[in-house]
């Protein structure tokens, strides 16, 4: 039941964030004098609507999107005669790209709300990906299984690490000369060593070649035969072990500190939403795999649906946070992807505004009257190219996320 109601409330955590992305918009129109005749959620068939001075509000039965329609987006509307003055495509360059951007904008700042939400209350991920040494410790003999947490025994004394001379904040840089840019990578190539190791660490600067006499101590580790398909349980093994502390998963902050502490896991967000963006044409060939029956890649795109069905396995296991934390990173990415200069996209109409402008500027030098408008209907089949494309893609990731959805849990 929890499961279903997580599933549901993601969904209408991406309606609202749809509905802000629109409103966007249409705020930032009526602000600089544009009408604005019709706001709606959703596509296909009209279950409700409502008028509130100049413009029609609604709702529509497919919750995949929305529309903003503002008079005059383009010269082929049609427009009545108390429209003619106020045409979206007669305005000041600046007045129409701050229109265009208002919806980007607001996917931005609900995402930021939701990170400072998600940093006051449970904190933030730790986006530091080296391999810092937060501090050293004995190495514990055994770890207790699923039942007891899989928490470490107790031990005393010093481990080899610290016996070695490995300080706290350290950069564990290499493992017998295998790099390691992630602790994760550091735990991976010392767990099947024994003896003494060499590990490279950069401190302040300075790289240098420590000996290590690692150690042997009983650990569940993941089983090599798992999948995200087929997820086994993790075994227990004997393993190398020198007695590093990771960094903290996550960081806590107070209100104040969430602040400036959310702006730098945005910026983290941006990054990571930008390489995903880049990477999407190259997980066709992964999406098909999962598709026809191969394993489902974690790292291939998700549908809405497949947002919302991971949203609510958040939600079934209490990861309030994880949840908020997805739905930012939802906003993040859709107000990214939306700044393509590909129409239908607001970047694409931006871009078409941004040409109008540096046309008309060297018309101007060359003591030329300003061109007209661009003859939107010249690139539609650009824009049906985009739409079909883009439509494929959706389906695909659609279909992969019904037969074969990703499993966080």
């Amino acid at each position: 039941m929890v499961f279903v109601i997580g599933v549901v409330l993601f969904a209408l955590g991406i309606t609202v964030s749809i509905a802000l992305h629109e409103a966007g918009h249409m705020w930032t129109a009526r602000a600089l004098g544009m009408k604005v005749r019709r706001y709606y959620i959703g596509f296909g068939p009209k279950i409700f609507s409502f008028r509130r001075g100049e413009t029609e509000y609604g709702l529509k039965a497919i919750p995949a999107g929305g529309f903003c329609d503002i008079a005059g987006m383009t010269q082929h509307d049609e427009l009545a005669p108390d429209e003619v003055d106020r045409a979206m495509y007669k305005q000041k360059t600046w007045k129409r790209l701050v229109v265009m951007s208002g919806g980007i904008a607001m996917n931005f700042i609900f995402g930021f709300v939701l990170v400072y939400i998600q940093a006051v209350g449970w904190g933030l991920p730790n986006t530091e990906t080296r391999a810092v040494v937060e501090g050293v410790t004995c190495v514990a003999p055994t770890q207790a299984g699923k039942d007891g947490d899989y928490k470490l025994a107790d031990c005393t004394g010093e481990g080899p690490a610290q016996q070695a001379g490995i300080l706290p904040g350290d950069v564990v840089v290499a493992v017998n000369g295998t790099p390691t840019s992630t602790f994760g990578d550091v735990v991976k190539a010392t767990q099947p060593l024994s003896g003494t190791a060499e590990f490279t660490v950069d401190r302040d600067g300075e790289t240098q070649v420590i000996d290590v006499q690692v150690q042997q101590a009983q650990r569940w580790v993941n089983d090599r035969n798992s999948t995200n398909s087929n997820p086994l349980p993790p075994v227990s093994q004997d393993v190398g072990a020198i007695g590093i502390k990771a960094p903290p998963t996550f960081l806590e902050y107070s209100a104040l500190s969430a602040i400036p502490g959310s702006f730098v896991y945005t910026g983290d967000v941006f990054v990571r939403s930008v390489d995903a963006l880049v990477q999407m044409p190259s997980k066709v060939a992964d999406l098909w795999t999962a598709v026809t029956g191969g394993e489902r890649d974690i790292e291939t795109p998700i549908s809405v649906v497949g947002a919302s069905v991971i949203g609510g396995q958040m939600a079934e296991r209490g990861y309030i946070d994880l949840f908020i934390g997805l739905l930012a990173t939802l906003n993040f990415f859709l107000g990214i992807f939306n700044l393509l200069p590909l129409l239908p996209l607001d970047g694409g109409h931006m871009a078409v505004t941004i040409y109008e402008k540096i046309r008309d500027s060297i018309r101007a030098r060359r003591g030329l009257p300003a061109g007209g408008p661009v003859n939107y209907m010249k690139l539609m089949p650009i824009t049906y190219v985009v739409i079909a494309l883009g439509g494929a893609y959706m389906l695909l990731t659609l279909t992969a996320d019904i037969v074969n959805p990703i499993k966080i849990f």
